[in-house]
């Protein structure tokens, strides 16, 4: 996401509202095509970060995963897996469309008259926006059970399980993309002209598409918080109870610091655009009908958050490789591993140790 800021198409098409074409005004979009707010360039270096960033996570995530004999630990880096190519595949899928069409300067209107290619931007746009959101929210209500009811499950998930569950996760996203496409909503090119999204105009198709995506969004920030508010404060207890002295909590300690930085940054990138659309669609009701064209600071608004939801792709490989325990170590380090009963003792026998580490 976040690649939408080249020039604009054809005017031609602009008036037509019942088309993928006609919800901005194109007049005067090619001369401010430099400002910094429509720069070409700026999307594309941040992209490119991004793809970096994301491919260095991933094989950092990878190698990791190799090592580890925690059943815990390693499932929960299969959701991280998943967010980092989730993350990696939406700039490259978005990249793959518009960085030809700025180099190739082709007329949208008349290369994509049937609205193909927008609905194939609009729907990867809203896939690749909403997985993040229900992956962290998937990843803290994993962490939030496997802390405060360690005992209600046999087992920890498997990587199989794990792989699972970001795969409803994917196939859920896929079908909240394809709604437009099967006729809730439309997706329509967006200010300056060069990519596609939910349109935020007051007919009753695009509202409840439109508030289906903002309030799905807005709900899993939510529960994240929730999940990893409470997790956290467990933690904490665990720590500060001597009774649990030889308790070793660092992996978990290590994988919340990584949720909540996800989450921050998820609240912060992707908050203001999710309630602006809420707002938007909301303040135009009484409208609805009438309005045909989005005003222009409307436009121009929805651009700049879109390009802060850019951020959250970009920042988000750089938890996991900055607050890794490796790296925390050498920050803090109190957070070094300390010998407990069992490796002490490695002759106790299996019964034993079994009640120790329960």
């Amino acid at each position: 996401m976040g690649w939408g800021d080249m020039e604009p198409p054809n005017g031609s098409a602009a008036g037509r509202s019942d088309t993928c074409f006609g919800v901005f005004n194109a007049s005067g979009s090619r001369d401010n095509a430099q400002n910094s707010i429509t720069s070409p360039w700026f999307s594309t270096a941040f992209g490119l970060i991004g793809l970096c960033s994301n491919l260095f996570a991933l094989c950092v995530l990878l190698s990791s995963s190799r090592k580890l004999s925690s059943r815990t630990r390693s499932s929960f880096l299969v959701f991280l897996c998943g967010l980092v190519v989730t993350d990696f595949m939406g700039l490259l899928v978005t990249a793959s469309v518009i960085i030809p069409y700025h180099f190739i300067k082709f007329a949208w209107a008349k290369v994509d008259s049937g609205c193909h290619l927008c609905n194939f931007l609009g729907f990867s746009m809203v896939f690749f926006g909403q997985c993040p959101l229900l992956l962290g929210a998937t990843m803290a209500g994993e962490r939030f059970f496997g802390i405060n009811h360690p005992f209600s499950r046999s087992t920890s998930i498997s990587k199989r399980r794990a792989w699972s569950i970001v795969g409803l996760v994917w196939g859920f996203s896929c079908l909240l993309g394809l709604l437009p496409v099967l006729g809730l909503g439309r997706y329509t090119l967006q200010y300056p002209g060069s990519w596609c999204f939910l349109t935020l105009l007051p007919d009753t198709g695009n509202v409840i598409f439109c508030l289906l995506f903002a309030l799905l969004g807005i709900f899993s920030v939510l529960l994240s918080f929730i999940f990893n508010t409470v997790s956290v404060v467990t933690l904490c207890r665990v720590y500060h109870d001597r009774e649990s002295v030889q308790r070793r909590r660092d992996s978990e300690v290590e994988m919340m610091v990584q949720l909540v930085g996800i989450m921050i940054i998820a609240t912060i990138c992707w908050m203001p655009l999710l309630i602006f659309i809420v707002q938007t669609v909301l303040q135009q009701l009484p409208a609805s009908g009438r309005v045909q064209m989005l005003p222009t600071e409307t436009q121009k608004m929805l651009l700049i958050y879109i390009r802060m939801v850019t951020w959250n792709q970009i920042l988000d490989p750089w938890v996991y490789i900055l607050f890794r325990r490796a790296v925390l170590q050498r920050v803090y380090p109190s957070l070094r591993p300390r010998p407990s009963i069992l490796s002490l003792y490695p002759v106790l026998n299996p019964s034993l140790r079994r009640k120790l580490t329960a």
